[in-house]
């Protein structure tokens, strides 16, 4: 299952399949974290390639997966608007579970002891890059 939580993050369960061969994205084109999910037959061969660099592409906000490796945590989701960040939803996430956080803020709380893996734009300045609400 994929949950897309208005603009802010999507979530990919564990168990989520595609169901033909190919590829999906599932952030727009615009998004500055771009997150596929691909399935291929036994043999098949992505070309090799490069990516080539895209002197004027800009990131202006950090975006962010979290994969749960082991355990289970919450995340609660913040949206930002005209009128301030407000709190948006929360969601548990389990073993091999995947969110992509794509704005607004969050927070995340263990609920049993976990590992995750973290993987956002760089370079990153964490006196800079965040800020605690």
């Amino acid at each position: 299952m994929i949950d897309k939580i208005q603009d802010i993050a999507i979530v990919i369960r564990s168990n989520f399949k595609l169901e033909d061969q190919g590829i999906e994205f599932i952030t727009d084109n615009e998004s500055t974290q771009q997150v596929g999910i691909m399935r291929r037959p036994k043999d098949y061969k992505v070309k090799d390639h490069i990516h080539l660099k895209q002197p004027g592409r800009k990131a202006v906000y950090t975006q962010e997966a979290l994969l749960v490796r082991s355990g289970q945590i919450r995340v609660d989701l913040f949206k930002e608007d005209e009128f301030g960040i407000k709190f948006a939803k929360s969601v548990t996430l389990e073993k091999g579970d995947i969110i992509c956080l794509l704005s607004g803020g969050h927070g995340i709380t263990f609920l049993e002891e976990s590992e995750i893996l973290e993987i956002k734009q760089g370079p990153y300045t964490p006196d800079k890059d965040k800020e605690f609400i």
